[in-house]
């Protein structure tokens, strides 16, 4: 796969990314009985992972002042992540078990609380915030803060574009018919999905996952981008399809590589002015980039600036793996 063209420096002006989500302590326990704990949580790596990439990112998310709470807001802050007003309080700190196998693949076991604070709410739903929104995983699954971030989304959709992650956790949800309904209503409120294989199979158990993918693309999103793991990715959008090869890379452990992809694809579409707020100086408006963004989305070829996203998160998510723990790349590791 030829390298992606240098990236283009980002705006000053860029409005910031707002997302919302858990951040956790990964305690990774590897096949030899090993234990390391490192920061994660999907959407905070996410946010992370798009503060490497250049961009102005804040943070919704809710965290202990405890041990785990405090390296978690130094690694954040580290990178330049913002966490948003009432992100941090006297609550612990949530965990994520990551077993390893010998390949480096994890299955997790969760310890988690999500709810968002009411100056947390405030802050996350205040228009002009930000010029686009990102969410997924357990922040969009669990009880009661899922339907907090559930009302945040559809309002933002007046000020800023939106994506979404299912990223799903069974271990903490109820039987696929159950949750199905709340995952297709997230994804038909956004303008750009990513999903897992493991999400489709796990959610629509039987039935083919691309036929999936393809109806999703149908019922809402611009794009909606499947990812294969060493498979690679697929991207889909109305009037097609496209697929990208994964380099092959000596992987060290998968954690986070998703979430990497997603930060590579939202920072290649926010270059390329597909994503985020199109407005004046000092006004939040999602319209010119949503437009441009279904108007890269309607031709049966893909467009220029949409494979040079994917490239970005397929190099992204390839670097990942060949770290422990989600240790997304910044711009400088990046061609």
């Amino acid at each position: 796969m030829p390298p992606p063209p240098p990236m283009p420096e980002t705006p000053a002006s860029e409005t910031p990314t707002l997302v919302i989500g858990e951040a956790l302590t990964d305690i990774l326990s590897g096949p030899d009985g090993s234990r390391r704990c490192r920061p994660g949580g999907s959407p905070a790596n996410v946010a992370l992972g798009l503060a490497r990439l250049g961009h102005p990112v804040l943070l919704a998310t809710r965290i202990g002042r405890d041990p785990f709470g405090q390296v978690l807001q130094t690694h954040l802050g580290r990178s330049g992540v913002v966490l948003t007003d009432g992100s941090v309080s006297d609550v612990p700190t949530s965990t994520a078990t990551a077993r390893l196998d010998a390949a480096g693949a994890a299955d997790y076991t969760f310890d988690i609380s999500w709810e968002l604070s009411p100056a947390t709410l405030e802050e996350s739903a205040r228009a002009g915030t930000a010029g686009h929104l990102h969410t997924g995983s357990i922040a969009t699954a669990l009880a009661p803060g899922a339907d907090q971030v559930l009302a945040v989304m559809e309002a933002a959709r007046e000020t800023a574009t939106v994506s979404y992650d299912p990223n799903l956790r069974p271990a903490l949800l109820g039987k696929p018919g159950d949750e199905r309904p709340r995952v297709e209503h997230l994804v038909s409120v956004s303008d750009v999905v990513k999903a897992s294989q493991e999400d489709l199979a796990w959610l629509y158990p039987g039935q083919d996952i691309e036929e999936v993918a393809l109806r999703w693309s149908r019922s809402g999103p611009a794009l909606v981008v499947l990812t294969f793991g060493a498979g690679g990715s697929q991207v889909w959008w109305r009037q097609g399809r496209h697929a990208l090869p994964a380099p092959a890379v000596e992987v060290v452990d998968t954690v986070g590589a998703g979430d990497a992809f997603m930060s590579g694809l939202l920072s290649g579409l926010l270059r390329a002015g597909l994503l985020g707020a199109g407005g004046a100086a000092g006004e939040s408006d999602a319209s010119a980039p949503r437009t441009a963004l279904r108007a890269a989305a309607s031709s049966v070829h893909p467009h220029e600036d949409v494979l040079r996203a994917l490239q970005l998160a397929t190099r992204a998510a390839a670097l990942t793996c060949t770290r422990e723990g989600a240790d997304p790349p910044t711009r400088a590791d990046l061609p």
